[in-house]
């Protein structure tokens, strides 16, 4: 009977973690040490990529297991990726021309934490979507984070992202796309088939792991956005019927 209780924790014990990590992200930020965060946050997403997956091998889902990775995600992949760019922005603000900096531009800060409440409405939508079981209805909140979350690191190679306003536009952008009707990729293979979805996939990773060789944990800005790229490619040809 022990076994069998042990069995049922799993699942919620690696959801938990993944909340941790999220606490330790957002504590980062507040330290000023944004690449520790950023880390945090990959941390985070193996955490709720594994406690999917021990729930389904393990036969072991429940409806409480399902609320608490969605309030675990919030923090990890909603208020923990904005405090870094909350944080990166303040660094950018300084950047600007003194006559950039007023009231004004500094109050445009804030928007960011559109993020954290567009994370919530996303995660509540998937909880109760039946239609989300194939391909995913906006920006899945843990690419959303690691987009964010790494603009940072990803500022020391393309140097736009050390612009204000780009890091503005590019927060409220992913913010937004969070809770858009576009469909996107999901990475979760049912089997390795050289099926026009799979192909599509092993694009997004193929291309993901050649950009993480060439700019380390710069490349996740940049994964994202090809992934991001490549789902609006694959499901146009889709709606035409091309493939």
């Amino acid at each position: 009977m022990s076994k069998i209780n042990i069995k049922k924790h799993i699942p919620n014990t690696l959801t938990c973690l993944n909340l941790v990590c999220g606490c330790f992200s957002i504590l980062s930020a507040l330290n000023g040490n944004l690449t520790l965060a950023a880390v945090w946050i990959v941390a985070a997403a193996i955490f709720d990529f594994c406690d999917g997956l021990s729930a389904r091998l393990l036969k072991v889902t429940s409806d409480i297991g399902k609320e608490l990775d969605s309030l675990s995600d919030v923090v990890s992949f909603g208020v923990a990726p904005t405090m870094i760019v909350y944080k990166w922005m303040r660094i950018c603000f300084l950047q600007l021309t003194p006559a950039s900096q007023t009231a004004f531009s500094s109050f445009l800060i804030y928007t960011v934490f559109l993020v954290p409440a567009l994370s919530a409405v996303r995660l509540a939508r998937f909880n109760i979507d039946t239609k989300q079981t194939v391909n995913f209805i906006g920006m899945p909140t843990p690419a959303n984070a690691l987009f964010l979350g790494f603009i940072p690191a990803a500022a020391e190679y393309v140097s736009i992202l050390n612009n204000y306003w780009v890091v503005l536009c590019f927060s409220l952008f992913f913010a937004v796309l969070l809770v858009s009707p576009i469909n996107m990729i999901s990475l979760k293979f049912k089997n390795f088939k050289f099926t026009p979805m799979n192909i599509a996939r092993y694009v997004i990773l193929l291309v993901g792991i050649v950009l993480f060789l060439i700019f380390k944990l710069g490349a996740f800005p940049l994964i994202i956005f090809g992934y991001l790229l490549v789902s609006i490619f694959y499901h146009t040809l889709t709606n035409l019927e091309v493939i």
